[in-house]
């Protein structure tokens, strides 16, 4: 079809639709009238076939998307000129062009990276999202695909969601390339990882490099022939060759000798890398010495059929380069392949230094086998670094199995990985008390190695104890670089090491139940606190397996929505029996013991609609004992996990400003905590329960305040829509439309991301977007967010809670109070035990200003109920004066309160006294 053509004034109508205005907004925006703007835009949906709206938003923001600027390809920077492959490069560009996934086959050294690079250079004006290159080859399992990409996306693990989940969610609305090199050794891995990504994402697309197929159903497979070795200029090995040579020696090779270099090349089989290591010896053994070399190696290896016939050509190259090295630097080449990722000379000393090699043989040696291209030098900010390609790299530890060196090499290069893992432990902590992130690059580049070397160890029964120190060790900086799955992965796996020690165990349990709690995972949390009970007993330690067992019936009623099955009551009431028998009574088992009382009786309360007061009273005593012995035993994570008990039973009490204060406490009790696994849980639902209360009592600044600090948290910094919930509630009675339009973007994105989950903050969040869209005119936005609100909360606090609230407030907005009055027809004590009490006030306030602007006959009556209900909030307050000065008669009386919603953070509802002023007969506002 013909595309439509949209005029220029169509164009700038359809810009500001994109930015949700409403026709009134963008009459005024462009000098022209509001029935002009509904004519462009009636026109803009016929020409677009578009049916609403909304659709004509959501177009406007397509077609700013892919006007952006594109991003520069994601792409290594090659440091030698790419010769030839001018038939192969338009073959694999045309079949990338036409399919998803297209894999490049062929042996090691015959160039796939290299093919690849060029073509995804070539295509990287197609992909409006970049082109992103992901290697491999230092990958230490298959198991590890999905980080190896998101960590060139820069993509971090979300809480609840792994890194295949966090991948395709970040990939699911991109157009671009993603470049997979050396994936035969993950094979296992990069199937079913490309399976989902593809799946889920349809504008990506994917070019792998491989020595063998991928073996998934949507794979097009492009066979990487070797160089083309035709003779005279045409041949593209020979090219290659005379450039490499004429870089190694400083100037070309004769003319005369093409004949005899294209020999060289043919015997080699045009691969790639074997020409470039021969050309690489040119300058000191010519054509005669190469020829004679080639000769030995092509015939130990040619003949007969082998078992791996993919690498006989580069295997034949490498076998010859190897017998030419001296002795000592044969086997400084097989000690470095323990390495996977490039290592400095002091790292090499310490893993190949070892007899005939001492620190002058290793650091000489690296730099003969770095010109012989065996090993690549790679300058970086902290020195230079050596890399093996991965074929040399395997080729070696082939190598260096058969010199029987390969226990003593490994086992150092474990020990030299347990004390950069020491190391970076230490750096972390003196960085962290200067506030620098140093330690962050240096675990970058040191974890392939600590994973390499732990998977080696923990295969090993005399290195076990070695593996589990580096298991702890590793644990440590993943949780502090966010990888929250690996750290608990690793806690768990030193637990498993640690055989002779159930103390041991028990603790790297717990500690792995405390990251499972960063990562919102109920499950998780209850069956490793259980886990490391079961250690604690096994060590004799009753009074440790009494805590466990109580912080696991705590966490099954404390944090019941992160659990995807809940266990049975009965199974949690017994647990929190067996943990009273075992209790020692110290001040540590006592405080766990009455948390869990707290946990499980507040649960038990909040639960059960109606119960009476008595009950809530004695859920506050159970709370206040439980935070008075966690003080005791002096811990703050158990304090304040106490004071988020007593907060609830405060709240169901009926004394929302106790609630807050406990919340408050939290925060300030937790500011001073070290950081740990532990205390960044509680930090995150402090902050969360600190804003909710404060908004509650309508102490906007602190809830503004500690709403930002949320969504600023590490922890935070990839679920949007759990941090910035809170925040946007805020922003929304304060009145801050634009913070809450940016913010609520970014709310949407990250929701839909994380797979549109349902809880007690999302919903509040999304209504709050509705809101200042109604408040703004826009209809059409406010429905899109309201069908938000519908799937991220819950229907009686939509009803009766946050949602009456809002609703309400946008129909007086709008005048109709009759319609408000009805949406707030339940008395407030009728409600709000239904629904959380953070919008009590909230709600007898907007009923009151409805049932005064309505004309309710009994206004007087229930201004006088609301005034005991909201004593001591600042905004319900001068919402209940500003309605009684309304019902007054009394004009400057109303704008008085300006100042007064001014004073409390509420910028919309000053502005609103104002206008009801002047409607009052107050003057001009």
């Amino acid at each position: 079809m013909p595309t439509p053509v949209i005029s220029p004034r169509e164009a700038d109508v359809l810009a500001l639709l994109g930015e949700h205005l409403s026709n009134a907004e963008i009459a005024a925006r462009l000098f022209i009238s509001v029935r002009t703007v509904e004519s462009h835009t009636s026109s803009l949906l016929r020409k677009l076939a578009l049916p609403d709206r909304r659709a004509l938003s959501r177009r406007a923001v397509e077609l700013v998307r892919t006007e952006r600027p594109r991003p520069a390809p994601a792409l290594p920077a090659p440091l030698t000129a790419f010769v030839g492959r001018e038939r192969e490069r338009a073959a694999l560009a045309a079949l990338l062009a036409d399919h998803r996934q297209v894999t490049a086959v062929g042996p090691g050294g015959v160039g796939k990276t290299r093919l690849a690079l060029a073509v995804a250079a070539g295509a990287a004006g197609g992909f409006a999202d970049g082109v992103w290159f992901v290697d491999l080859a230092p990958v230490a399992g298959p198991d590890r695909v999905a980080a190896a990409v998101a960590a060139v996306l820069g993509v971090g693990e979300q809480p609840g969601q792994g890194l295949d989940e966090a991948v395709c969610a970040a990939l699911a609305a991109r157009r671009a390339l993603l470049v997979l090199d050396n994936c035969e050794q993950v094979r296992d891995g990069v199937a079913p990882f490309l399976e989902r990504l593809l799946a889920a994402c349809p504008e990506v697309r994917v070019l792998a490099t491989s020595r063998a197929r991928l073996l998934v159903p949507f794979e097009r497979v492009f066979p990487v022939p070797p160089l083309s070795r035709d003779g005279g200029g045409t041949s593209e090995a020979v090219a290659l060759f005379v450039e490499r040579a004429t870089a190694a020696a400083g100037t070309a090779p004769d003319p005369a000798l093409r004949d005899g270099i294209a020999a060289v090349c043919e015997r080699l089989d045009g691969m790639a890398l074997a020409i470039e290591l021969a050309a690489a010896r040119w300058p000191t053994l010519g054509l005669d010495g190469l020829r004679a070399g080639l000769s030995d190696q092509l015939r130990i290896l040619a003949g007969g059929p082998r078992a791996d016939d993919r690498h006989r050509s580069v295997r034949a190259v490498l076998d010859w380069s190897h017998e030419l090295l001296e002795p000592a630097d044969r086997a400084l080449l097989r000690r470095v392949s323990a390495f996977v990722l490039p290592f400095t000379a002091g790292a090499a000393v310490a893993v190949a230094g070892f007899a005939p090699l001492d620190a002058g043989a290793v650091a000489d040696g690296l730099g003969r086998l770095a010109e012989q291209s065996l090993l690549t030098a790679v300058p970086s900010a902290h020195g230079t670094r050596y890399r093996a390609q991965e074929t040399i790299r395997q080729y070696g530890a082939e190598r260096l199995d058969g010199a029987g060196e390969s226990a003593r090499a490994r086992g150092r290069h474990l020990d030299w990985c347990l004390s950069g893992a020491d190391g970076l432990a230490q750096a972390a902590d003196e960085e962290r008390q200067v506030r620098e992130g140093g330690w962050q690059a240096r675990f970058d580049a040191l974890a392939e190695e600590l994973r390499t070397a732990l998977a080696w160890a923990a295969e090993r029964p005399e290195r076990r104890t070695d593996a589990r120190r580096l298991a702890l060790g590793l644990a440590g900086p993943a949780f502090d670089r966010h990888l929250l799955g690996e750290a608990q992965q690793c806690l768990e796996q030193a637990a498993a090491l640690a055989d002779d020690s159930p103390a041991d165990a028990a603790a790297a349990l717990r500690e792995a139940a405390r990251v499972a709690g960063c990562r919102r995972l109920g499950d998780d949390m209850y069956r490793l606190h259980r886990a490391a009970a079961a250690a604690a007993l096994d060590a004799g330690d009753r009074a440790g397996a009494a805590r466990d067992l109580a912080a696991a019936a705590t966490v099954a009623h404390r944090f019941s929505s992160t659990f995807a099955r809940l266990p049975a009551a009965e199974e949690v009431t017994a647990l929190l029996a067996r943990a009273a028998e075992l209790s020692d009574g110290s001040p540590a088992a006592s405080a766990a013991l009455a948390l869990a009382e707290a946990a499980v009786l507040a649960d038990a309360y909040g639960s059960v609609q109606g119960s009476p007061d008595n009950t809530a009273r004695e859920t506050v005593g159970y709370a206040e004992r439980a935070v008075d012995l966690a003080r005791r035993a002096g811990d703050p994570v158990a304090e304040s996990a106490a004071l988020d008990a007593l907060s609830g039973a405060h709240s169901w009490a009926g004394e929302p400003f106790a609630a807050a204060g406990a919340a408050r406490r939290r925060v300030e009790l937790l500011a001073l905590a070290p950081r740990t696994p532990a205390t960044a849980h509680e930090q995150v639902d402090a902050l969360a329960m600190a804003a909710a209360t404060a908004i509650g009592v309508g102490e906007l600044d602190r809830a503004r305040q500690w709403g930002r600090q949320l969504a600023e948290h590490p922890l935070t910094a990839e679920v949007g829509h759990h941090a910035t919930s809170w925040l946007l509630v805020a922003d929304a009675f304060a009145g801050q439309e634009e913070d809450v339009l940016a913010g609520g973007a970014r709310f949407l994105e990250a929701w839909e991301q994380g797979g549109r989950p349902r809880s007690f903050s999302l919903g509040p969040a999304a209504a709050a977007v509705a809101m200042v869209h109604g408040l703004r005119g826009d209809d059409g936005a406010r429905a899109s967010w309201l069908a938000v609100v519908g799937r991220a909360g819950t229907e009686e606090e939509h009803r009766h809670g946050y949602g009456a609230v809002f609703d309400a407030t946008v129909l007086l907005h709008r005048g109709d109070a009759g319609a408000a009055l009805e949406r707030l027809s339940p008395a407030p004590e009728e409600v709000w035990k239904w629904v959380s009490w953070v919008w009590l006030h909230w709600y007898a306030a907007v009923r009151v200003e409805a049932s005064v602007l309505g004309g309710h006959p009994e206004a007087r009556e229930r201004l006088a109920e609301a005034r005991a209900t909201v004593a001591g909030n600042p905004v319900a307050v001068a919402q209940l004066d500003r309605a009684q000065a309304l019902l007054d008669g009394d004009p400057a009386r109303v704008r008085a309160t300006a100042a007064a919603f001014a004073a409390a953070g509420c910028r919309y509802q000053s502005a609103r006294s104002l206008r009801l002023a002047v409607a009052a007969g107050g003057g001009e506002g």
